[in-house]
């Protein structure tokens, strides 16, 4: 009988040295960036209980977190499939400030079904989230660190898809659509199905000129999208004009302070609808079919924990942006020293003070097989007059 015990399930995975080492370190790097951004690092639970985990986020994430019944107290528990809610939470419950706050955090995620990310079912998911502020600046803010963080993986040939789910819920909530029917549309403009749009329409009571900012709706994306759409939704009502208005307003920010990004624009593509309420955006690289770090505005999430505060955030999966920056780069071994066994005061002495030069050394074990080629150690301690001293490997 063939033993697979060593197989992990589908989306599951490991890693090994050296590129665990480098993917811990570019973790510090990115955290102590974001501290030097004014943001604090919080560690949410991996399990909660399950109504406070789904509170005000839909049903898409419901059908990704794994469920178990807690053996103490009886009541469901999920597993996190995303840590923005959980921060939310934080924010409007724990910390209860009135002053703008920044959260970020680091942790892995678990979901019952790949999703976006590189397929995993295990993201390593990062990301940063400012609550208090309503305005374009903190959008802004968010969006810049999103692509510090894909600058700093070493991610190549970033462009940024933006949106505004305000748009069409303005024109769903003027047209007057039912849930049902606001929720039928949604699905066939995620997939640009025109005669499946069409046939939807025409089953709407709703007006010519309704029904044709909704057909425009779907094809406006481009580089030149917000231009189109103020010419084609000239009749929509204030709340898709500001809609627009303040997405241009982000746009113009995101071109003084990062003018080599390629910006791009699909106002029908309403990633995030049920939980978003205002700008979105997503990080594209080429050869991915699907985005690599995503984000935008939640406002009403916290209402539920007791504070509807203004919210904005990004995240990502460390894992993956790790494999797309450093993939193609030699992976450069530190230096390691192999020391003697020996009960040996000075050579004790003499390899505390190596590793806290930051050095490594490694003790040898009584009876191991294998020296220092086996162990990678391109140097050893050796005595020499009475002092240790390093050499090379012979």
């Amino acid at each position: 009988m063939q033993n697979n015990r060593w197989i992990l399930p589908d989306g599951i995975e490991e890693m090994l040295p050296p590129q665990a080492q480098m993917l811990e370190q570019l973790r510090r790097d990115l955290l102590d960036h974001y501290k030097s951004w004014g943001y604090q690092l919080v560690m949410p639970p991996f399990i909660e209980f399950l109504d406070s985990l789904l509170t005000g986020t839909g049903s898409d994430l419901d059908l990704q977190t794994f469920k178990l019944t807690d053996q103490v107290t009886g009541r469901q528990l999920g597993i996190r499939a995303d840590i923005t809610p959980q921060a939310a939470r934080m924010d409007a419950h724990q910390l209860r400030c009135d002053h703008p706050s920044r959260l970020c955090y680091m942790g892995t995620v678990l979901r019952t079904r790949p999703d976006g990310f590189a397929s995993s079912r295990s993201p390593l998911q990062i990301g940063a989230e400012l609550y208090g502020h309503a305005g374009i600046e903190s959008d802004v803010e968010i969006l810049s660190l999103m692509i510090d963080t894909l600058d700093m993986s070493g991610v190549n040939g970033i462009h940024l898809d933006l949106g505004h789910v305000g748009i069409y819920r303005g024109l769903a909530k003027e047209a007057g659509l039912s849930e049902s029917q606001e929720a039928a549309l949604f699905e066939a403009l995620q997939r640009k199905a025109e005669s499946e749009i069409n046939a939807l329409l025409a089953e709407f009571d709703i007006t010519a000129e309704q029904c044709n900012m909704f057909i425009a709706l779907a094809s406006l994306n481009g580089g030149d999208a917000i231009e189109r759409a103020k010419q084609q939704l000239e009749s929509a009502g204030n709340e898709v004009k500001e809609a627009l208005d303040y997405l241009q307003r982000v746009v113009d920010q995101i071109k003084q302070s990062l003018p080599e990004l390629p910006l791009h624009f699909d106002l029908a593509e309403l990633r995030g609808y049920h939980f978003h309420t205002g700008v979105v955006f997503a990080a594209f690289v080429p050869g991915q079919g699907q985005e690599i770090a995503r984000g935008g505005r939640y406002d009403a999430i916290g209402q539920v924990f007791g504070r509807a505060r203004p919210a904005t955030g990004f995240s990502a999966d460390l894992k993956q942006l790790f494999q797309l920056g450093h993939s193609a780069r030699d992976v450069t071994a530190v230096e390691r020293i192999l020391a003697p066994s020996m009960d040996d005061l000075s050579l004790k002495n003499k390899i505390a003070a190596l590793r806290a030069e930051g050095h490594c050394v490694i003790s040898t074990l009584p009876g191991q097989q294998g020296g220092a080629a086996e162990m990678g150690c391109s140097k050893i301690l050796v005595c020499e007059e009475g002092a240790w001293q390093l050499a090379d490997t012979k």
